[in-house]
């Protein structure tokens, strides 16, 4: 287990120090972020330092050293590019990196103004990365059913939110039932980011500039990459995304499902916890079953 060594500006003061001499006298300062993987700090103006909390963010570390420099060049947007891999020590037991740092804020602290942009570039963003050659590539961990990420959850959490009222229970068990209906994936495994929240994505002047947190990156159906669908875009510019990605109707609906599920599920465990991922989550599910709502009848 990870002792509890404070992932603060200190430690990351003396990791620096000890490993990156050239860079020591640079300033450090935590950058605020829901994320529930990683610590950032902002060390100087050119880089950002990332320290998974835990041993279940191990292998972002690895997986992201190795493949994002091989992504980045083929991507439409800006991603982050590592530039230091940190080794164990000063008390912190595991690898972290260092990136060149990409200015803006998050699409949840900074909303997206021009979201029929934002629309195109990020399914373009999609199209790009299911593009770049996936052999060797890890399974993401949202790369296979929906199921298979839920693991029993969704039954729990749709009665709990059913009971309390936060939603239409009848409704969104029917909606749960057509999705399970649904034929599962049967082509090739294609890169997904995995988890495109607003969180995710930064922008600048109400504009969509990049693409960062990788950690789910991996292989798979991309399904899960359409969800951006329902937890950032409208109905009015929901189409404009789905064209820009260029999938069909069979990812389309997996998309949905995925939003559906993640959003009841995710709610379901961050409320009282964590308001930005449960408000993201409201969002998903509650646009998704909007849709669902039209097509049950």
């Amino acid at each position: 287990m990870l002792s509890q060594t404070r992932l603060d500006e200190e430690l990351v003061r003396r990791l620096i120090a000890a490993q990156f001499p050239e860079w020591a006298r640079l300033p450090v300062r935590e950058v605020a972020s829901a994320g529930t993987d990683n610590a950032m700090f902002r060390l100087g103006e050119e880089f950002v330092v990332r320290l998974p909390k835990d041993e279940g963010s191990l292998g972002q570390v690895a997986k992201e050293q190795r493949w994002l420099p091989r992504l980045a060049p083929a991507l439409p947007l800006a991603v982050p590019v590592p530039v230091g891999l940190g080794a164990p020590g000063e008390g912190y037991e595991l690898p972290w990196s260092v990136y060149a740092w990409l200015d803006g804020r998050d699409a949840f602290d900074a909303p997206i103004a021009d979201l029929p942009h934002a629309a195109a570039e990020l399914g373009r963003f999609g199209v790009a990365l299911r593009g770049v050659d996936a052999t060797g590539g890890p399974t993401s961990f949202r790369g296979g059913p929906v199921t298979d990420w839920e693991q029993g959850a969704m039954a729990e959490a749709l009665r709990d939110l059913a009971a309390d009222g936060t939603l239409d229970g009848e409704l969104a068990t029917a909606a749960w039932e057509s999705v399970l209906r649904l034929p599962a994936y049967d082509g090739e495994p294609v890169w997904v980011h995995g988890d495109l929240l607003p969180g995710n994505l930064l922008t600048r002047d109400g504009r969509l500039t990049a693409v960062i947190d990788f950690g789910g990156l991996g292989t798979g159906d991309p399904a899960c990459d359409t969800m951006a669908a329902w937890t950032l875009f409208t109905p009015e510019t929901r189409p404009l995304f789905r064209e820009a990605a260029r999938v069909d109707d069979a990812t389309w609906a997996r998309g949905r499902g995925w939003a559906l599920c993640w959003g009841v599920v995710t709610e379901h465990y961050y409320r009282g916890k964590n308001p930005v991922l449960a408000s993201v989550a409201h969002r998903s599910w509650s646009q998704a079953l909007a849709e669902y709502a039209e097509i049950l009848g």
